[in-house]
């Protein structure tokens, strides 16, 4: 039986004037392979995004003081919060929207290699 090539292109997604939820719904499909017509959940068949202008990218509403991160570190007490701002100061737009996109892929042992191919143009 002869194994099937899958063939992947570069997608460039331009993030300027979108809102964080919507460009990650879209860069999560584009990454499952979604779009594509021969689509099956078991198999990585995603394209490479490549996401340009990421600085430009609009947060609606109160999102920036009312959104928050956690993290457990896996120490007693030791159970960090932040807010969408401060993670934005700390980390940057990249990890925001990397962040986002994680949490509407699979979680399954696909989602560590289609997290690998979402890209960002160099500022």
């Amino acid at each position: 039986m002869k194994k099937e090539q899958i063939q992947r292109k570069v997608i460039s997604v331009d993030a300027e004037n979108k809102s964080l939820g919507r460009l990650a719904v879209e860069v999560a499909v584009l990454l499952r392979g979604k779009n594509k017509p021969n689509f099956v959940p078991y198999k990585d068949m995603g394209d490479t995004v490549l996401v340009k202008n990421i600085d430009k990218m609009k947060f609606t509403g109160k999102k920036l003081e009312q959104k928050n991160y956690f993290h457990f570190t896996g120490y007693l007490g030791n159970f960090k919060q932040a807010t969408l701002k401060e993670f934005l100061i700390k980390r940057g737009p990249k990890e925001v929207l990397r962040t986002a996109v994680m949490g509407m892929l699979t979680k399954n042992t696909l989602r560590p290699r289609q997290i690998k191919r979402l890209r960002f143009s160099p500022d």
